[in-house]
């Protein structure tokens, strides 16, 4: 039967701990006792470049020996971590007999202290012990972990709060389509939220996670033109926030990369209203991901420029230098711009680029009905509208776009 353990957390806040071994279980441990403010000290002939790069950083010291007795004089607490069962019970028999508790990596019923499986969330630290079967810890520890995150798990104190928010608006970015790509932060909010203003863009399957109590504002439903629409989501912000609830507004991609994130911001900070802003994964980069189109790579792009062309080139209201475009080697990359893909490639191939560069369209990038077409410049209208290619959907122009994975490149 495993023996019962005593869970405890120790202040090692500038206390020696030595660490015996410098392989990768000695390494693994390192960055917890480092993140807890512990004078560390390695004892060890030969080590990992990353324990040699943290001595070199001066983050500890580290003995560029064999461990011998002695090596415990003054510490406060010990990991005996080589692949010598032999040096690990001399490191354990120290410890013993000088009253420091010790970790035996390589037996742990040998020693006189356990290593917990933890992890950290929002200033929580959660540690998991299941008397000697390290995989269950782990497993346990990454259910709880994603519970917190995810909200399933209430977290009373969250953000520092004493409960649960009562007003405010949270502009989260909901990432380009997969809910799975949400951040972390932005779910565990999102779980929190009495009143949730989505957009068309936002993850729509993240709403079928809500509570039935949940108010749900579709922005795009919102009658009577782009300006006025603004204005009207704005107002039910502040006024839901006013009411004390707490609000989300769900907006596809990053709230501030052709979002209006910040003019929301804007609004709530003029109206008194507390906001805070979680960036999300913008689409400009990751839809060209999930198509296997990257937007730079070694030797063929090193800039890359991100465009709106929901005003075509040519019209007054354009801030786009269409021309520099045109001039430029790199990676453009087009958000909102299949109406305006024919104009667009014309202007370019006029300022410069050339006609066979090549272009990827990717329509609906990271769904399951995600799409591509590549073409080159010259020829990707015409392409898109043989493919009735529709937006939502992103167009990378440039060298990058003709680079080729492998045809038998497997798919998860």
């Amino acid at each position: 039967m495993p023996r019962e353990h005593y869970l405890a957390g120790l202040d090692l806040a500038s206390r020696k701990v030595v660490v015996v071994g410098g392989g990768t279980v000695a390494q693994r441990r390192l960055s917890r006792l480092l993140a807890a403010g512990a004078a560390v000290e390695v004892v060890a002939p030969h080590t990992t470049p990353s324990v040699q790069a943290l001595a070199d950083a001066g983050e500890l010291v580290w003995h560029r020996r064999p461990y011998r007795d002695g090596d415990l004089d003054g510490a406060w607490y010990a990991l005996a971590c080589t692949d010598d069962a032999d040096v690990n019970a001399a490191v354990a028999a120290e410890a013993e007999r000088r009253r420091v508790f010790c970790v035996r990596a390589d037996a742990a019923a040998h020693g006189s202290a356990v290593t917990p499986a933890t992890g950290k969330h929002d200033g929580l630290l959660v540690g998991v012990l299941s008397g000697g079967a390290p995989r269950r810890s782990s497993a346990v520890r990454d259910a709880v972990l994603d519970g917190l995150r995810t909200g399933v798990l209430a977290d009373p104190g969250a953000d520092g709060r004493d409960a649960e928010p009562t007003g405010g608006v949270a502009l989260v970015g909901g990432g380009p389509g997969d809910p799975e790509l949400i951040t972390v932060r932005g779910r565990r909010l999102l779980a929190k939220a009495d009143v949730v203003v989505v957009d068309r863009l936002a993850p729509r399957e993240l709403l079928d996670e809500l509570p039935g109590h949940v108010e749900v504002v579709d922005a795009a439903k919102i009658p009577y033109g782009r300006a006025a629409a603004q204005e009207t989501i704005n107002r039910v912000l502040i006024e839901r926030a006013r009411e004390g609830r707490f609000v989300v507004r769900l907006k596809g991609g990053d709230p501030y990369v052709f979002g209006r994130g910040f003019e929301e911001l804007r609004a709530c900070v003029e109206a008194g209203v507390p906001v805070t802003v979680v960036p999300g994964v913008t689409s400009a980069f990751s839809v060209p991901a999930a198509a296997d189109v990257p937007v730079t790579h070694r030797g063929v792009a090193h800039e890359v420029v991100v465009v709106s062309a929901h005003v075509p080139p040519g019209d007054d209201r354009s801030l786009v230098d269409w021309k520099a475009l045109g001039g430029m080697r790199g990676t453009v990359v087009l958000l909102m711009g299949v109406e305006h893909l024919g104009v667009v490639a014309d202007t370019l191939i006029a300022a410069g680029r050339p006609a066979d560069t090549p272009v990827a369209v990717v329509q609906e990038g990271t769904l399951r009905t995600q799409r591509a077409v590549r073409s080159t410049l010259a020829e990707v209208a015409r392409a898109v509208a043989d493919a009735g290619i529709r937006p939502p959907a992103v167009t990378v122009i440039g060298p990058v776009a003709g680079l080729s994975a492998g045809e038998t490149r497997p798919r998860h």
